[in-house]
């Protein structure tokens, strides 16, 4: 992978900033159940009561909440929707947005939501906890105060240091679609695996500039709502079988597939899984190539048995994540692009969300 020289940029919090915290819920926000020992929702109440930090802050910090609040496991399409029609209404009145959500399916939301969002000018900052914002040890204050100090940051034109859609967690500051969680017990739950923090938070934040996108100011950002679910996706095993396979391939109204393979875009030759991949491919069904690796990229030309893939017709994912293309493929289809449509668009880097080599 090739890496620009780091360059750190100035940035300043304007004391007349206005940032929206969007509580969605998740465990940051949660309270344990005296008999069961569970993790449950809370009112919103529980946690700025616990957060006197936010007081001291000095720029202005509103407040939305999602009542009942949404545990991460039940995310929907129809929830990422409300969540970017909140941002939407909202947009103009502040000059950045901080969302709490569980971290389960956070970078899921992050990586739809970015795509849903085209020229975003300011910065949506996803963060979340580990631990409930009650507990002594908990991670969630740093990363709620941090991500607020994001949002509210200005470069020295005058203009957010970060307007992107992004993830907050434990120090580091991460394109939202390019992260993914990879681990349930520590407070470093996620991982960016192919693309380099856009901030590090330390005594002070540094901001990588040369990572961070740059929106045309001029224009103004467009929302797009349409999400078609009829995608799905496929992780190839050894000893897959002919009716698992087809199984997928075959679900009615289907649009587009994540088939997860081996390496750098790897799968078997059995005939009667090339065959059920033509199948797919012969009812106009997108199948998009990802690598079931954390690092890398996928490359079909390298071996016979992805060269196979690669002249049947998938498309290559190159190193996006997987969340980040089933996210596309739901966002592109919803947008009413035809398969061909979306062949052309999947290997293109629309708003960061892969390294075209």
């Amino acid at each position: 992978m090739l890496y620009l020289h780091e360059i750190t940029i100035e940035v300043m919090i304007d004391s007349s900033a206005k940032v929206l915290l969007i509580y969605t819920g998740g465990t940051i926000g949660m309270v344990e159940n005296s008999e069961t020992g569970a993790l449950e929702p809370f009112n919103f109440s529980h946690l700025k009561s616990n957060m006197p930090e936010i007081k001291r802050l000095n720029f202005h910090v509103d407040t939305y909440l999602f009542d009942p609040p949404i545990d991460s496991s039940d995310i929907s399409p129809e929830k990422w929707q409300a969540m970017a029609k909140v941002i939407k209404e909202n947009y103009d009145a502040y000059d950045g947005f901080v969302v709490l959500h569980g971290t389960d399916t956070m970078a899921y939301t992050a990586s739809v939501m970015s795509l849903m969002f085209e020229n975003l000018t300011k910065p949506v900052i996803f963060t979340g906890s580990q631990l409930p914002i009650g507990k002594l040890r908990t991670d969630g204050k740093e990363n709620l105060v941090t991500a607020l100090e994001i949002a509210a940051d200005k470069d020295e034109f005058g203009h957010p240091a970060v307007p992107e859609l992004c993830v907050y967690m434990q120090n580091l500051l991460m394109r939202g679609n390019r992260t993914t969680k990879i681990n349930a017990d520590n407070f470093s739950a996620f991982n960016s695996p192919n693309y380099p923090c856009l901030a590090k938070a330390g005594i002070d934040i540094r901001y990588e500039d040369n990572y961070i996108l740059k929106p045309n100011y001029d224009k103004s950002v467009n929302f797009n709502f349409g999400l078609n679910h009829h995608v799905v996706i496929l992780k190839l095993f050894p000893g897959i079988t002919k009716e698992v396979v087809e199984a997928n391939l075959t679900i009615s109204g289907l649009k587009g597939v994540v088939l997860e393979t081996y390496g750098s875009g790897n799968s078997p030759r059995d005939q009667w899984f090339i065959n059920s991949l033509q199948d797919a491919l012969n009812k106009g069904i997108v199948i998009v190539n990802v690598t079931q690796c954390l690092y890398g990229n996928v490359e079909m030309h390298r071996y016979e048995n992805g060269q196979c893939l690669e002249k049947l017709g998938l498309i290559s994912g190159h190193d996006i994540t997987t969340e980040a293309a089933l996210a596309k493929l739901m966002v592109l289809f919803g947008e009413g692009k035809t398969p061909e449509e979306v062949k052309v668009l999947m290997p293109i880097s629309l708003r960061g969300e892969l390294t075209m080599r």
